[in-house]
């Protein structure tokens, strides 16, 4: 996915805060099955690197600010 302006940055952040607060719960979650837990952090982490790649991607073609 490719951040076209603003506005979708700062979409794309607060979905980035929601899954990292996902994550932290799902790390924070004991019951359930280990297997089932740890591909449930994995996807999310996934997802949270993605989001912040393309922010990454997003700030790095914006002319420096001064």
């Amino acid at each position: 996915m490719k951040l076209n302006s603003q506005r979708e940055v700062e979409v794309t952040r607060e979905k980035l805060r929601l899954l990292e607060q996902m994550r932290a719960e799902a790390v924070a979650e004991t019951d359930g099955d280990p297997e089932v837990r740890e591909a449930e952090l994995e996807s999310l982490q996934r997802q949270i690197n993605q989001l912040k790649e393309n922010i990454a991607r997003y700030e790095a073609r914006q002319p420096a600010r001064r």
